[in-house]
């Protein structure tokens, strides 16, 4: 049984992006669970990057899968696949946070302060760490989540793209719609910030930071599925 996953599974993988797009379309469950669990970490560290929330991370998400497989059908290979739905995510994003932003903007006009601690909140997670991870490794990774949540939003998204998810600026620029100087600029800023925050020891951990795998992964991908009735 778990060979004969292993086989399908790969055999997506060798999929072109055009005919993995038009499987998904024809509500095949195994190419849009495909298609899900190999983009699930991108797409989490990309709205959360904007977000600086998980709960809320996820539930963007979410709604950018059931938003790009309504309309997988239109896809014209362009772009990968990957780079459509980190666009679709980051839209998504960005459109809660302006929500989010006039929600707050309405209540201080009626006098109400909304007080957000977003660094307690980027550290909920409902994720099970591996029995081998130990306390000083969680403890650096969440001041390493820290440390780039705490980065100016134009910085952040383009770190998060270029630096954690090995994007290149060219792909980073199609992405955000800007132009690939400005991805560059703000990529040094970034970097140049975090470096005055950080030990220059802790850039390799990078890589681990924002986990969004294994069970949390799994069950967006089943979510998603069980949306589309699948």
């Amino acid at each position: 049984m778990v060979a004969a996953q292993t086989m399908l599974a790969a055999g997506y993988k060798a999929l072109g992006d055009g005919e993995l797009a038009r499987r998904c379309a024809a509500r095949d469950a195994g190419a849009i669970r495909h298609l899900i669990t190999a983009n699930n970490q991108r797409l989490f560290r990309t709205a959360w990057s904007i977000l600086k929330n998980r709960a809320e991370a996820e539930e963007a998400v979410q709604a950018a899968y059931m938003s790009a497989f309504a309309n997988i059908g239109a896809f014209e290979a362009r772009s990968s696949l990957s780079t459509w739905l980190t666009r679709i995510v980051v839209n998504e994003a960005l459109g809660r946070r302006r929500a989010e932003q006039r929600r707050r903007r309405h209540l201080e006009e009626e006098g109400i302060t909304v007080l957000e601690t977003y660094r307690d909140t980027m550290m909920r997670g409902s994720e099970v760490e591996s029995p081998e991870a130990s306390m000083a490794r969680e403890q650096i990774r969440r001041l390493l989540e820290q440390a780039v949540g705490d980065l100016p939003d134009p910085f952040r998204t383009v770190f998060v793209l270029r630096e954690i998810e090995g994007l290149s600026s060219e792909e980073t620029a199609a992405i955000l719609d800007v132009p690939v100087a400005t991805v560059k600029t703000r990529l040094h800023r970034g970097r140049r910030r975090l470096h005055e925050m950080l030990a220059p020891e802790m850039s390799d951990l990078l890589s681990g930071t924002f986990p969004f795998a294994g069970a949390a992964c799994a069950g967006m991908a089943e979510r998603v599925l069980a949306a589309l009735g699948l």
